[in-house]
């Protein structure tokens, strides 16, 4: 984040992940408050479990100066109608001089830098009306905010907190706020903007501070009647309009005011999605249990629990829950906080404070308690997986770097995927045996014992080669086993480990598994026979992004046909759209360093995401895009290969392919459209990819379930749960892509190559009916090509 410490919980000196639970950080908010408050009453604040306040930037004195300004400009305009003769057409005139606020006092703030000024929550004047109809109003305010913010960022605030807009339906209003917003980023330079929304409109929950409007303009304050039916997503289209004005800035934030009813839960999970930096909570959303002491609903804990599992997470205010500052004003007698009364130490005592000190505040306290009540962090939530929550990476390069040992050895933490690998692995012995299949080769000191020709291809440290060396052992089956690796500091690691762990079993060869010339059998080293297992790990987060069916291309000659077995045999991939306005706004902020940030595929853990789409029948929230299954039963390019020489099917002549190459690897381009229903309005940001694997699929026809892995979010418990190997794929849209409710989203994407390198490209168009048969376009994205990042063959 662009800034650091005092009240970003971005910073990394705000880190609760060595914790076994995620920690409250717990301030207080007065609406009235009228001065900051002062050393005294600060520390007495501590002392009543909170961690941090807000404090105002400017007092009543200023207030009623802002006041009086505008009552004398009321009063000179008119004097113009009367002594210089202006019509009423004349006084609308906008070029006519306008009231301007002069800048601060010391009459007019008692905010000063301080020691401890970056521990304040700075609150702008709730007064102002940004979206007021009245221009000079709207001025007014524009100005007493840049004056406001401007002050608080030279004191050393970093956190400013402006109330948000009163209504949803007023565009010119909200028009006029995101630009105010926008302009005020610029005044305060150095601080984070922080913008009080509530999550919807609760009827009956409506503020009724004072505003220039109401003083000014009583029809300007008041509401109309609510309408019977609520819609709960106006405040979020609002913060949608203004953090859209302000180019998704890294510096603007939301502090989401909780209701006093919980909303459905997709609306729960859109503000989820939203840069949240603090949930403030109201006296009068607690309700009083059995004993008479604050408490929340289920309903209230749940929300709660669920924004707290955030990387960042947000911190809570409590507003007008006490003690008010008359409260900490009180001078205590030394002589009785030294010595006490049996009575009030006893009690002081029983409520764990010093005598004579206040006592812990009811409300923190409840909330201290639901932050013990927590549930721990699970396996999938250490401090290192947590790390990557929403940290884009651009995806691996196997064919075209070499891997480091510390990215090998983080792959080899998962053992859930080589669980899998195993299982698979012992499942394809046993029945390679029951279906009494052939072998590629004998053991040439008994020849009546046939062995499996078993090979790894891209062996890394060799972790699939233990697993495939226990499966045999656990199966009882004869196998001669081939390690092909191309790194060269790997395979150095390979032969160390196959003196020390594998007893000289393992057949090592260094080479790209495409120019493998095949293994040869023991005992027979003048001849080349054929792979009856072959073993890969290269699948990436959208399945064939890390160009696994290139590679497999390469070695599948060598599978003994046609029972040859590829472990893994298929994967598929699969999209999601969703709405992720921290990726968005990430990626944006690079772009002076990565013009090709917004077309290139990231590997990203995503969690502060929303998926817009909704589940129904026919159209699931996650489809399907392609498919790749393995060995593939005929290969253009292995019997042009046969009649010409390898070397020539890597020859790049003619134009026959749609990318203008010769075609040899036209096979592995795959196209799909897909559409999603999306029933609420919403933004998206971009595509999610994920992949599934069938590593083995039984041939007995007994109906036994097939050894697979997968990262869908709705599949990965019931078919690999926690596995960590790989994260979603996440594909970026260059602009935000907003949608109306009881929309379709279709979505295009397309896996394109010209035989030296592999991209992607994606497409998103909107649909939304007008009637029982009709749909419009009301909106698309531009097409979108990773091809000058694409994946090196």
């Amino acid at each position: 984040m662009s800034s650091d410490g005092g009240l970003n919980p971005e910073s990394d000196s705000f880190e609760s992940q060595s914790q076994s639970r995620p920690v409250f950080y717990i301030g207080q908010h007065e609406t009235n408050r009228p001065e900051p408050l002062t050393d005294d009453q600060y520390s007495l604040l501590l002392t009543t479990g909170f961690r941090f306040v807000t404090a105002p930037v400017t007092n009543q004195r200023f207030f009623q100066r802002v006041v009086d300004l505008y009552k004398a400009y009321l009063k000179e305009r008119e004097e113009w109608a009367r002594q210089d003769g202006l019509s009423a057409a004349q006084l609308q005139n906008p070029s006519l001089p306008g009231p301007v606020v002069p800048t601060l006092t010391d009459e007019d703030t008692s905010l000063y830098p301080s020691d401890y000024i970056g521990s304040l929550a700075v609150y702008l004047s709730p007064w102002i009306d940004l979206c007021s109809s009245d221009p000079h109003i709207a001025s007014i305010s524009r100005q007493v905010l840049n004056l406001e913010a401007a002050y608080a960022n030279w004191c050393g605030a970093r956190t400013l907190i402006i109330p948000g807009p009163r209504k949803d339906d007023d565009g010119r209003g909200i028009a006029q706020y995101a630009r105010a917003i926008r302009e005020a980023l610029h005044s305060a330079g150095r601080a984070n903007i922080v913008i009080h929304m509530p999550m919807y409109r609760e009827p009956g929950l409506d503020e009724t501070a004072e505003t220039l409007s109401s003083i000014f303009g009583p029809e300007n304050g008041t509401q109309e009647d609510a309408p019977k039916g609520i819609d709960i997503f106006t405040t979020w289209d609002s913060w949608n309009t203004i953090r859209s004005v302000c180019n998704y800035s890294m510096r603007l934030f939301v502090a989401l005011r909780i209701p006093r009813r919980v909303p459905e839960k997709t609306l729960q999970e859109r503000w989820f999605a939203e840069p949240l930096h603090y949930l403030t909570i109201g006296k009068d959303v607690f309700q009083p249990n059995r004993a008479g002491h604050p408490s929340l609903t289920k309903h209230h804990q749940a929300l709660i629990n669920r924004y707290m599992r955030l990387r960042s997470i947000p911190w809570i205010i409590l507003c007008d829950v006490g003690p008010r500052p008359e409260e900490l004003s009180f001078v205590a007698d030394p002589m009785a906080v030294d010595f006490p009364s049996l009575a009030e130490a006893t009690q002081a005592l029983k409520e764990k404070r010093k005598p004579h000190m206040p006592a812990i505040n009811a409300h923190v306290a409840y909330m201290k308690f639901l932050e013990r009540q927590q549930p721990p962090y699970s396996a999938m939530e250490t401090p290192a997986l947590t790390s990557f929550q929403d940290w884009l990476q651009p995806p691996l390069q196997p064919l075209a770097d070499n891997l480091e040992s510390a990215t090998y050895e983080v792959f080899e933490g998962d053992p859930v995927k080589y669980d899998q690998y195993e299982k698979a692995i012992a499942q394809a012995m046993t029945e390679w045996r029951e279906l009494k299949k052939p072998t590629s080769a004998l053991d040439p000191k008994d020849p009546s014992k046939p062995e499996l020709v078993v090979a790894v291809a891209g062996a890394g440290r060799g972790p699939l080669v233990t697993r495939a060396l226990r499966a045999a052992e656990a199966t009882g089956t004869a196998i001669q086993i081939w390690a092909l690796e191309k790194n060269q500091d790997a395979y150095v690691y390979l032969l160390r480990k196959n003196k020390v762990e594998w007893g000289n079993k393992v057949n090592l060869v260094r080479t790209d598994m495409r120019g493998w010339e095949g293994p040869r059998p023991r005992g027979s080293q003048n001849a080349i026979t054929k792979v009856d297992v072959l073993i890969t790990e290269l699948l990436g987060s959208f399945g064939d992004n890390e160009l696994s069916p290139e590679c497999l291309d390469g070695i599948q000659k060598h599978m003994a046909r046609p029972h040859g077995i590829s472990i893994p045999h298929s994967y598929t991939a699969h999209l999601s759209p969703i709405s992720t306005p921290r990726l968005y706004a990430d990626i944006g902020s690079r772009l002076a360093t990565d013009p090709n940030g917004f077309e290139t595929p990231w590997v990203v853990r995503l969690f502060a995401i929303d998926y817009v789409a909704q589940k129904v029948p026919g159209r699931p929230r996650f489809q399907q895009a392609w498919e790749f299954a393995h060995p593939v039963p005929i290969l253009r390019a292995e019997r042009f290969a046969e009649e010409h020489g390898d070397i020539s099917r890597y020859a790049t002549g003619g134009v026959g392919s749609i990318a203008g190459a010769s075609g040899s690897n036209e096979h592995n381009a795959r196209h799909c459209h897909l559409t999603f229903v999306c029933p609420t309005r919403g933004v998206i940001h971009g595509l999610a990819g994920f992949f599934e694997s069938v590593l083995y699929a039984s041939q007995t026809g007994e109906g036994k379930e097939p050894v697979e892995i997968s990262i869908l979010p709705d599949q990965i418990d019931r078919k690999s749960k926690d596995m960590i190997s790989w994260f979603p794929i996440f594909f970026p849209l260059k602009k935000p892509l907003y949608f109306p409710q009881d929309t379709e989203l279709e979505v295009s994407m397309w896996r394109q190559t010209d035989d030296s390198k592999v991209w992607y490209e994606w497409l998103v168009e909107v649909y939304a009916w007008v009637g029982p048969k009709t749909r419009i376009k009301v909106g698309a994205s531009e097409l979108h090509s990773s091809r000058k990042v694409a994946c090196l063959m």
